[in-house]
Parts: C-alpha cells; structure tokens; sequence
C-alpha cells in the first residue's frame, strides 16, 4: 500500500489541504508533505495521528480484511467522510425521517 497516497484521498475527500492536516494532527506541514510523497516514512504513532485528526481507524486506513461490516459501522465510516455541510443536510433528513422535522398542514 502506498501510504502517502492514501492520506492524500483521505485528506481531500475532507477537502482540507496538508497544512490544515498537519495542524489537525501536531505533525510538520514539511513531513507530512514528505509522507504523501512517499518521500519519508512514517511511524505507526504518527499515522495514529493522522488517522485520528482524519476520523478513520488504522483498520479503515489500510482496509485491512476481517469481519463482515455491520450497517452500523458502514453508517459511521460513511458519515465520517461527509463534509460538514452534508453532516448537517443528513441531520436534517434524519431528523424528518423521525418526525421531528415536519411541518404542519
């Protein structure tokens, strides 16, 4: 797997840019630059770091194969990788889903 890369999907499906990343996760904007192109390595601690500041577990991050997720953890992986804006569109259709949301006739 090429770790780099990967950070780099995962980071721009936030939409962020490295340095916003690299403010996220304590790490230099100079290193993890150097990590997505594959020009430095990277500890298990500071891919840690990223993994949190990313919202997705060392699992999800290498994909690694085990059991069969469950449509719960499909949903939270998932919601994990919204925008803010589509969090708050999704809170809003969940919420009508519910009733909480209607408007009376």
């Amino acid at each position: 797997m090429e770790i780099g890369k990967r950070i780099i999907d995962l980071r721009e499906k936030k939409g962020w840019t490295t340095n916003r990343l690299a403010n996220a996760c304590g790490l230099s904007q100079s290193f993890l630059r150097a990590v997505e192109l594959e020009e430095k390595g990277i500890s298990v601690e500071s891919l840690s770091l990223v993994c949190d500041a990313l919202g997705v577990s060392l699992r999800d991050f290498f994909d690694l194969p085990g059991e069969e997720e469950t449509p719960e953890a499909r949903l939270e992986r998932r919601v994990r990788e919204l925008t803010p804006r589509q969090k708050g569109s999704l809170l809003q259709f969940l919420d009508a889903m519910a009733g909480e949301g209607r408007v009376p006739r």
